[in-house]
């Protein structure tokens, strides 16, 4: 399969992504979901800029990757997969057959409540990501590759 990690992180494209995932599982691509980059020549300006010249960057919408993402599992290009936010994710799962989430960086927000050091869940959140996993999508939270994935009922508590 070739996309190596589909993660939720509200950063997006940064140092822990690029270097540390991406090192980890030999990323070639990061494909970064979300409907206002998409269509936002400036902002992903700003997001290639921490992209190194080894991996290539795309930029789609939630309907976009729908389309795309069953050529993404099959292509042999190495993908990590980002969206910024839990709703974003929501929407990409009901499009499309992901299988595995991992909750990487959710930081602190309105209603939120710290779970781990880099996750903070709303209790709406917390029910979307419920609901997900009750689909069969296994979801964990992982800041980096070397840390153990901690299961997302391990966060609900």
């Amino acid at each position: 399969m070739s996309v190596l990690l589909v993660r939720v992180d509200d950063r997006l494209i940064h140092g822990q992504v690029v270097i540390g995932w991406g090192r980890a599982v030999n990323c070639e691509r990061i494909v970064l979901i979300d409907d206002g980059i998409a269509h936002n020549d400036w902002e992903q300006e700003l997001y290639r800029m921490g992209v190194p010249e080894n991996m290539t960057v795309e930029f789609v919408s939630v309907s976009e990757a729908a389309s795309a993402y069953p050529a993404w599992t099959v292509n042999g290009q190495r993908t990590i997969v980002l969206l910024a936010d839990v709703d974003t994710l929501v929407r990409f799962c009901s499009v499309a057959p992901v299988t595995k989430v991992n909750l990487g960086g959710i930081h602190g927000g309105e209603d939120r409540t710290e779970r781990l050091s880099y996750v903070f869940l709303s209790q709406r959140e917390l029910e979307q990501l419920r609901d997900l996993s009750a689909r069969g999508i296994e979801i964990t939270a992982q800041d980096v590759p070397t840390a153990r994935a901690i299961a997302l009922e391990d966060l609900a508590r």
